[in-house]
């Protein structure tokens, strides 16, 4: 965490970057680290929290929301399906659509993945003052709202 402090000291706006990036990456890896799993890559957790969110959706309306090639949505597809964790179903009305879904283990896996997320922030959040601690919290509202905020922006 130095490093968030060394490279935007005197940018508030940087260093809320830094801060909330670290702290994603951190979690990610250390609640994977508590499941016995090596973390997904950042492009597959992309997917699948899509899919999961939407369920159906097609392949190239995933390439779309995530701003990526259609070429790698379906080298994520594939790895995926491979890891039996996405279903991959041709649209009955399309031959050529292809929908995604999320597979129970998927779901599970993302389920505990978040729980211990939630844990270890638990955890951390216990160790702060008290003022800290309702400050964090407190943000919330305000860190979705500027998450609301970038996803409109096109």
């Amino acid at each position: 965490m130095r490093w968030v402090t060394v490279v935007a000291a005197n940018d508030p706006t940087a260093r809320l970057g830094a801060v909330v990036g670290e702290l994603h990456r951190l979690l990610r890896r250390t609640a994977a680290g508590r499941a016995n799993r090596v973390a997904l890559p950042e492009a597959q957790v992309e997917l699948l929290l899509l899919v999961r969110g939407e369920p159906g959706i097609s392949g190239r309306e995933a390439a779309r929301r995530l701003g990526i090639a259609p070429n790698t949505i379906s080298t994520l597809v594939r790895d995926l399906a491979d890891a039996g964790l996405l279903d991959r179903e041709r649209d009955p009305a399309d031959r050529r659509v292809v929908r995604l879904r999320p597979t129970p283990a998927a779901l599970t896996r993302m389920a505990d993945h978040e729980g211990h997320r939630r844990a270890l922030l638990a955890d951390a959040l216990a160790t702060l003052d008290p003022a800290d601690r309702t400050a964090a919290l407190d943000a919330v509202p305000a860190l979705a709202a500027l998450l609301a905020a970038l996803r409109s922006r096109p």
